[in-house]
Formats: structure tokens, C-alpha cells, sequence
């Protein structure tokens, strides 16, 4: 694969500046690998010398690892070597490749030859480095590619006044990344002063809110042009490969989680009936390793899921704001406000979710299967009387969290109402304090107090019940294992019992939690239809389509468009938004409409005759049935209830156009006539002047 590779990639030109700890994965352990195999090599001919024979598998595979570490460094002084390195097929390959050299591992330590095992372990750890560093490397090479492109074409004072705009991860070192260095400026900059917004790290590219919903707006966009639009498609199109690498990370996790009770099992035997002491060493030293890596790698799964689900946030909540700003009053008036709140918190809540429960739905089955495999080989069949208690006590905890859960729902609905009645009190203290009403109402605000604490008492004792259920599950189930193990006429040692224990608590946690991954599960695509159904609604144009066959309209179609004319209106139905389409109830019911430009027309109606759905149908805000509506530049609307941003009267005015004084003065003497006639002058007046000074405004 890797003569492959090379030869595909000979004419790539691809350099990337790398550091000490880089050189020394890149260069010095593929050179540690080659010489292992030729020491590997020479004592299998000593062997033949002597007269044993050697199989001819074994050749085959110490001469592979000859040729694999050889053509490594020989690529590693070519051009295309970190083109190569960057190859997805090869990364992959290179995990695949050390978790099968794991199985080999265990079938050589089960042998109990200290060499063999020792010399095995060092193939298999620097397969298993070399493996991880590339696959890191690729992952900092090629975010980093489109950043030092970008470099290039910044001046020199951009470079030396403001500094690199790329990711500040990719200038810290592989080692730097793994033990979380770079926030050691910012923890020594709290301990002498207080943390201010200018001490705080740069924000990657990929984490800003900007860069996140663009790459989630355009895969939904690809979905919008299928039949049937659905945003787990979307957010899998955007961020799939990465969580699919994690999952290989956790996966590597879950099998290290195993290997330190077999390890200690190992180890209590070589205790109890004694061996060479180096293989003691050697376990306990596996043990150590075992435990640094598998901290290692379940805090940078944790710390790469957390980014990923806070870039999947920022997606979310961008697209679904934009949204909100450019869907048409139609079809948001099929959403409540509270619909709309719920969306951007509870819904986008749920969906990032996904990001754990996805992993934990293989996962946590994969350590129930392989946890009960295990003890099966300690005490037979004894684990099913731990595991039937188990079972058993997950339906308890779940009836306690639903008790908690609706103590909550309690709680917080009387804390809801102590809220609003001390915002009355505080919003009218001055009257309450005149007539002496302190007590009346202290006691009125008390009242919804005591029902919140009496709720908040429940839940702290359910709280303690399902600690007490959790913690004693452990106990029960070795309880109930070693009991039913000693009935059936087993005897217990230390290695079966530390081993027992070991595994008992890897397998606690993947049962109790899995209820509630199944749950997550089903609210986030619960929470991931109900975005798709709001993000697949129509947004608000100037210039809508006819939805039926333009020969019903051949009288007024070929001369519709007319230069002289502001708007155009034939036959046109528009209704607002309806759950039935198939009946619409209509509110302007073929309207024919023809306004030329330059005129000042006034609509009188009685109130509920359709005044105000008129000019929505001109700004495209109802849905269009049938019929053409058609008008001419842009448009500005000002409502009866004038809208008007916080800021002065400038920034209201100019609403981000550049400042033109002139036309600023002109604009104040266009609208000063208007003031006799105006019933809340400083709001309306504010409108009228915003549009006034809009120079690209052709009907107001």
C-alpha cells in the first residue's frame, strides 16, 4: 500500500514545517522498527544455524516488517512524503493494522515466554505510536493547509502588528496538544490577575460561529434540492468523517479499558505461583502504560467531541436565526414564540446530544458483551445472578428519575411564580410601601416559596435514593456472583476476585446508562424533525412565481412586466398559512391591481377588510396561491408599529449606509411637513426618516 501510495503521489510537492517531537515520530521510529526487524531477522537465522527449524510464516511476517520500516525511511527523504502521510486510506490502514497487532499481543502473553512477549510488545507499542502520530498529524497538516494558504497573501504588517488569523492550535507541538499545554499561559495570567477577554486564546477558524454555519447551511442546502429534506443528512454530510474518527478513537478507548483486568489478573498469578521476574516487571509496567494511555485517550475524545459539539451548536443556532429573519410571516404564523425559543435551546439542545448518544449506542453494548465474555471466563455462569440484580434495579432507578423529573417540572413552575410575583412587588414598591402592604405580600411571595422548597426537598431525597441504588449496585452484584459461584462448588482466589471486581465496574456504568442513551436517542430525532420541518419552510421573495399554468393568465402575461408600472397584481389569491392546504382560507380572492410609478395611493377599508395582508402579499410575505404579483425595484415598509433598534437617532437612520450630511439634511427637510400629521411622531418619524435617507428605495 505504502509502494502504491509513493508512486501516486511521487510527483506531489507538499512540505509542512514540523518540530522536534514530529521529527522524532517521523523519522526516529520507523528507524527503531527497521532495526527490531533486523535484529528480529538475525536471530531467526541463528536459529536455523543451530539447527531448529523456523516456520515459513514467520519469515514472512519479520521480513514484511523489514520492508515496511525500510520503505518508510526511504520515502521519508522524497517530496512526497508528507503528501503520502496525509492519505486517509493510509491512516486508516495504520489503525486497523495496530488493533489486529493487539490480538497477536494477547495470543504471545498468553505463551508466558518473557523474550517472545517483550519482544513483541515492542513491535506492537511502536506500530501503535507511529499509527497514532500520523493519524494526528494528518488531522493538524490538513486543517492547517487552507489557513497557510491564506498566510501567503497577508502584508508583512498584518503579520507583525496583528499576528497569524489561522488556528492557534496549529502552532503548538503534537505534545503540546496531547497534555492541553497551550492553556498554561492563560491559568499562570489567573493566578496574578483576573481574567479579562483580551487574555483569553484565540478562537480556532473552525469554531467560530461564521465558519460553522456555512459549512452546515451548505450541506442543508444540498438537501433542500432532494425530496424529502432531512438535517441528520445535513449535519452527517458536515461533520461526519470527524465523528467517525472518533469513533475509532473510542473505540481503541473501550478495548484499553479492558486490557488492565487482564493485566491484573496476569499479575496476581505471576504473584501467587511465582515466574521469571522480568515477566512481573513487564506486567506491571503494562499495567502503568495501560492506565497513562487510556487517560490519555478518553481526555482527547472527550476534548474533540466537546468541539464537535460545539461547532454542531453554533451551526444550528445560526441557521435556524437566519431563518427566523428570512422566512416569510405565513408560515411563521404556524409557530408560536415559545416554538421558535424552543427550537434555539431545548430542540438545538437535544440534537447535539446525538453526538454522544451515537457513539454510546455501539458502544456501551460493546462493553456489556465483552465485560459479560469475560467474567463467563472467571466464574462461569455465577455473573447471571449479579446481572439478573442489576437488571432488576434499572427499572427502579428509572421510576426515581421520573419522580425527579417531575419534582423538577414542580419546582420550577413555583419558582416561575415567585418570580413574577417579586418582579410585581419590586415594580410597584413604592405603592406598596405607601399604603404599608409589606406583610400582605411578603406573605403572598412566602407562599409560592414554601412549595418551591417543599419540591426541592423531594428531589434531593429522590436525589439520595438513586445515589444509594448506584452506589450499593457494585456490592450486590459481586454479592450475588461470588455467592452463586461458591454454591456451585468453585473455589475463590485473589486473581478471579480482583479481576471480578475490576470488570464489575466496567460493566456498572454501560447498563444504568444505557436507558437513558436510548432516550437521548429518540428525543434528538424528535428534536431533528421538528427543525427540518421549520427549516424546510418558504422564504419571503419580491418577485413570486405563479403556482398554476400561465395559460389561465394569456391575457394579461405576454404585457405583464411594464417599465411604467410599481406593481402589478392579476387574479392573485393569497391566503395566510393554513395546516390544510387543500383548504385554503383565502383572504384576498382574485385581487387585480395595477399602480404606476411616481403615484401616492391611499387603501381604505373597513378594519379586518385585508388592508394590511395587501401590502404583505406585496412583500411576499402570505402564501401566493394562484395568480401573478409583480413589483418593480426595492421596497420599504413602514408598519403602523414603528420597530426601532437600540442605538441614537443617527444609527437608526443610517442603519449601517455611510454617513452623506447632505443628504442627511435634505432628508430631515423632506419629512418635516409630516410632523403636524403624525399621532406618535418620535417613533413613526424615525421610520419615515430611515427611508427618506435610503437612496435605493423605489416604493415606499
Amino acid at each position: 500500500m505504502i509502494l502504491v501510495l509513493a508512486i501516486v503521489q511521487r510527483k506531489a510537492h507538499r512540505f509542512h514545517r514540523i518540530n522536534a517531537i514530529e521529527k522524532v515520530a517521523l523519522y526516529l521510529l520507523p528507524f527503531l522498527g527497521a532495526c527490531l526487524s533486523f535484529v528480529d531477522m538475525g536471530l531467526l537465522f541463528m536459529k536455523e544455524l543451530h539447527g531448529d527449524s523456523v516456520a515459513y510464516h514467520v519469515w514472512l511476517l519479520r521480513s514484511s516488517r523489514l520492508v515496511l520500516w525500510t520503505v518508510i525511511i526511504i520515502s521519508s527523504n522524497c517530496s512526497f512524503f508528507h503528501a503520502m502521510l496525509c492519505e486517509r486510506l493510509l491512516c486508516l490502514w495504520w489503525v486497523v493494522k495496530s488493533l489486529l497487532a493487539i490480538v497477536h499481543l494477547y495470543k504471545i502473553f498468553v505463551t508466558m515466554e518473557t523474550w517472545k512477549c517483550l519482544q513483541e510488545s515492542s513491535v506492537v507499542l511502536l506500530d501503535i505510536m507511529f499509527g497514532i502520530s500520523i493519524n494526528l498529524f494528518r488531522i493538524k497538516w490538513t486543517s492547517s493547509k487552507h489557513s497557510s494558504m491564506e498566510d501567503l497573501l497577508l502584508s508583512a504588517e498584518v503579520d507583525i502588528v496583528e499576528g497569524c488569523h489561522g488556528d492557534p492550535e496549529n502552532a503548538w507541538s503534537y505534545w503540546d496538544l496531547m497534555t492541553f499545554k497551550f492553556v498554561t499561559s492563560v491559568m499562570n495570567c489567573g493566578v496574578v490577575k483576573q481574567l479579562e477577554f483580551e487574555d483569553l486564546l484565540r478562537l480556532p477558524s473552525d469554531l467560530e460561529p461564521s465558519t460553522c454555519h456555512d459549512k452546515l447551511l451548505s450541506c442543508w442546502q444540498e438537501q433542500q434540492n432532494s425530496s424529502e429534506p432531512f438535517l441528520f443528512k445535513a449535519i452527517s454530510c458536515a461533520y461526519g468523517w470527524p465523528y467517525l474518527r472518533l469513533g475509532l478513537l473510542k473505540v481503541v478507548n473501550d478495548c484499553i479499558g479492558f486490557a488492565g483486568p487482564l493485566l491484573l489478573n496476569k499479575l496476581i498469578q505471576f504473584l501467587q505461583q511465582g515466574s521469571v521476574h522480568w515477566y512481573g516487571y513487564l506486567l506491571a509496567l503494562s499495567l502503568g502504560l495501560t492506565s497513562i494511555l487510556k487517560s490519555f485517550l478518553d481526555t482527547q475524545y472527550t476534548f474533540h467531541l466537546a468541539k464537535m459539539k460545539l461547532r454542531l451548536r453554533s451551526g444550528i443556532m445560526t441557521v435556524i436565526f437566519q431563518k427566523c429573519l428570512c422566512i416569510t410571516l405565513a408560515e411563521r404564523s404556524r409557530f408560536s414564540e415559545g416554538e421558535i425559543q424552543t427550537f434555539m435551546s431545548v430542540d438545538a439542545d437535544r440534537t447535539v446530544n446525538l453526538c454522544n448518544s451515537f457513539h454510546d449506542m455501539w458502544s456501551l453494548p460493546l462493553q456489556i458483551g465483552v465485560a459479560l465474555y469475560l467474567l463467563y471466563t472467571q466464574v462461569k455462569f455465577a455473573f447471571l445472578a449479579g446481572l439478573a440484580i442489576t437488571i432488576l434495579l434499572i427499572p427502579v432507578n428509572k421510576w426515581i428519575s421520573e419522580l425527579i423529573a417531575s419534582a423538577t417540572k414542580k419546582m420550577m413552575k413555583q419558582k416561575d411564580e415567585r418570580i413574577r410575583r417579586s418582579g410585581e412587588i419590586l415594580t410597584h414598591i413604592r405603592t406598596i410601601k405607601m399604603y404599608g402592604w409589606e406583610q400582605i405580600f411578603s406573605s403572598w411571595v412566602m407562599e409560592t416559596r414554601t412549595l418551591e422548597v417543599n419540591h426541592l426537598a423531594t428531589r434531593k431525597y429522590l436525589d439520595a435514593w438513586c445515589v444509594f441504588f448506584w452506589a450499593t449496585t457494585p456490592t450486590l452484584f459481586s454479592l450475588f456472583t461470588f455467592g452463586l459461584f461458591a454454591l456451585m462448588g468453585y473455589q475463590l482466589d485473589a486473581a478471579t476476585v480482583f479481576t471480578c471486581l475490576a470488570l464489575f465496574n466496567n460493566l456498572i456504568s454501560p447498563l444504568n446508562s444505557f436507558p437513558w442513551v436510548i432516550n437521548g436517542l429518540i428525543d434528538a430525532f424528535i428534536s431533528i424533525r421538528r427543525l427540518s420541518t421549520f427549516l424546510c419552510c418558504s422564504e419571503g421573495k419580491l418577485e413570486l412565481e405563479p403556482n398554476i399554468s400561465p395559460s389561465l393568465f394569456s391575457n394579461c402575461h405576454s404585457d405583464f412586466v411594464s417599465e411604467d408600472m410599481a406593481i402589478k397584481m392579476c387574479d392573485a389569491c393569497c391566503a395566510w398559512s393554513s395546516s390544510d392546504k387543500k383548504q385554503w382560507n383565502l383572504v384576498l380572492n382574485s385581487v387585480t391591481l395595477c399602480l404606476p410609478k411616481g403615484s401616492l395611493v391611499a387603501v381604505i377599508g373597513e378594519v379586518g377588510s385585508g388592508k394590511s395582508s395587501l401590502l404583505c402579499a406585496i412583500l411576499g410575505e402570505m402564501q401566493q396561491i394562484s395568480g401573478l404579483i409583480w413589483s418593480s425595484g426595492s421596497v420599504a415598509y413602514v408598519p403602523q408599529v414603528p420597530w426601532i433598534q437600540s442605538g441614537t437617532i443617527r444609527d437608526n437612520v443610517l442603519f449601517g449606509m455611510p454617513y452623506d450630511s447632505e443628504r442627511y439634511k435634505a432628508s430631515i427637510l423632506g419629512i418635516f411637513s409630516f410632523l403636524v400629521c403624525l399621532t406618535n411622531p418620535s417613533r413613526l418619524l424615525l421610520c419615515l426618516f430611515r427611508v427618506c435617507f435610503n437612496i435605493f428605495t423605489d416604493l415606499i
